[in-house]
């Protein structure tokens, strides 16, 4: 699909479908108005006969509308103010491209004036529309033999005020980018385990590197990975004849020496829980237990398509958790790489193990900050459903920042506690730390864990359990976040970047 930003009377512009918009009450929106006029209030007859009346979602569908050169005009209700938010905008959003997909149109002009969000801010509305109509044309095909129909929309137009076109451009760019990197989180996330193993994501990442000149990629083996110390990691995949990897993506587009932030993601590629076995029923769910990887990849690809003026780095600890004869058992103590001993005693609470280690490893590049993100914990889908995204951080700022990232993303996070009264549920008789903390606050002591590895920098922790995947009928499979929390954070820091640049350039 290709997206255009173009201008022009809207009577007069050309086009397989013209997307208008009324509020509540019948009241035309601008280009509506416009269309009204040209064709000699047509749309009010339909009005006032009570065709359509604005409500939020309705839509009609007309042909031949007299007077416009669009072939057909599709006019869609947006309902009172307060129906606008983000919640709203995309469900208008699903509504108008499954009328699309129906029709077989091949073009389409959205022109809705910016009445569609409570938001006054033309490049978020943009973007949002262009990420938002490319997650609804996604396709899952690669494991079918019989190959999805070619996606028959083609050229998506969005109508702006002249001033407005250079805004509107780079909300185009920024958003198909970040649609790029939401479809190859959701691609990965949802190949099966045993086409997606740790060696797999490996080669994914490679193959990012080849696409993109900007883009680094190192693979540590098991080998390399022992002869560190990262017996946590390590002792994950023990279990699994599949090789575990610590997958290293350096994204270079800041100045030299300056130091990177870093991504970390949880890439368990398929979790049976190991020895404590998880009970069978939605097992094959746990192939989404890599989303956090896959959620890296996507961000690192989009990060490189936007050329952003950072230094970033992107790691994943790939591991397959199997119940072998060699694997890991109940009550096993391992001595991570940081030094610090670990007694087992769940290993289906593996995630936090292969991330402990790549936390102390990613010290190396002393980052100006770290986050890290998992489908880490049962407990946080208790608390806070399948809506937020759970942030926790030993650093105010960068977790407020996150958090502003993910509400201006439409990529919502929510802050849980990471106070020191909780550490004492990882008490262990046998070893520096236990790696479950009882049921009490699952998603706090899981960070907690991880808190004992990452003193050395600002780090957050993202727990994406609950957002990573849909579980149910046609939706079922990845969701591609925290891909756009994780962009527009990267945006915002690139933006920081470019304000003290200008103000060293002038001297203040």
């Amino acid at each position: 699909m290709d997206f255009e930003i173009i201008n022009g009377s809207v009577e007069t512009l050309e086009t397989e479908c013209l997307v208008v918009a009324l509020e509540a009450e019948g009241k035309l929106c601008p280009s509506a108005q416009a269309i009204d006029t040209a064709a000699n209030g047509y749309l009010s007859d339909l009005i006032n006969s009570g065709d359509i009346s604005g409500k939020a979602g309705e839509q009609l569908l007309l042909f031949k509308v007299p007077g416009i050169k669009a072939n057909r005009v599709l006019l869609v209700g947006l309902g009172k103010p307060e129906e606008r938010k983000d919640r709203h905008y995309r469900k208008l959003i699903k509504g108008i491209t499954a009328t699309l997909k129906k029709s077989g149109i091949g073009s389409v002009l959205f022109a809705l004036d910016g009445c569609a969000s409570e938001q006054d801010d033309v490049y978020r509305e943009t973007r949002q529309l262009v990420e938002w109509i490319s997650a609804d044309f996604y396709q899952y095909d690669e494991t079918k033999s019989k190959k999805a129909d070619p996606i028959k929309l083609e050229h998506i137009m969005i109508k702006l005020d002249e001033e407005d076109i250079e805004l509107g451009e780079g909300a185009l760019l920024d958003g198909v980018a970040i649609a790029n990197g939401v479809d190859t989180a959701r691609e990965v996330g949802n190949l099966p385990g045993n086409i997606c193993t740790p060696v797999y994501l490996a080669e994914r990442a490679q193959a990012l590197a080849e696409e993109f000149d900007e883009l680094k990629v190192s693979v540590l083996d098991e080998e390399q990975m022992a002869e560190l110390g990262m017996n946590a990691l390590l002792a994950v995949g023990k279990g699994s004849a599949q090789p575990s990897q610590l997958i290293v993506i350096e994204y270079r587009g800041g100045e030299d020496g300056e130091k990177p932030h870093v991504l970390v993601g949880k890439g368990i590629t398929f979790d049976t829980g190991g020895i404590s076995l998880k009970p069978g029923a939605g097992m094959d769910e746990m192939k989404f237990d890599m989303c956090g990887a896959a959620s890296v990849l996507g961000t690192m690809e989009a990060l490189a398509e936007m050329q952003l003026p950072i230094n970033v780095v992107g790691v994943i600890a790939a591991a397959e958790n199997m119940p072998g004869s060699q694997a890991t058992k109940p009550g096993d103590i391992v001595t991570t790489m940081s030094g610090q001993t670990v007694e087992i005693l769940n290993t289906d609470a593996e995630g936090r193990l292969v991330l402990c280690d790549a936390l102390t490893y990613v010290g190396r590049f002393e980052p100006q900050s770290v986050v890290d993100i998992a489908t880490l914990t049962g407990a946080c889908i208790i608390a806070l459903g399948h809506q937020a995204t759970g942030v926790l951080s030993n650093n105010e700022s960068l977790a407020t920042a996150l958090l502003e990232a993910g509400e201006y993303a439409a990529d919502r996070g929510w802050p849980l506690p990471l106070w020191d009264e909780f550490q004492e549920q990882l008490d262990s008789n046998f070893a520096d730390i236990a790696n479950i903390g009882g049921r009490a606050a699952g998603t706090i002591t899981a960070a907690c864990f991880l808190s004992r590895f990452t003193k050395e920098y600002n780090w957050a922790h993202l727990d994406i359990a609950g957002v990573a995947w849909n579980s149910h009928g046609k939706e079922k499979g990845a969701t591609g976040r925290c891909v756009p929390m994780l962009c527009q954070y990267l945006l915002d820091l690139a933006e920081q970047v470019e304000i003290d640049e200008h103000d060293h350039d002038h001297g203040e």
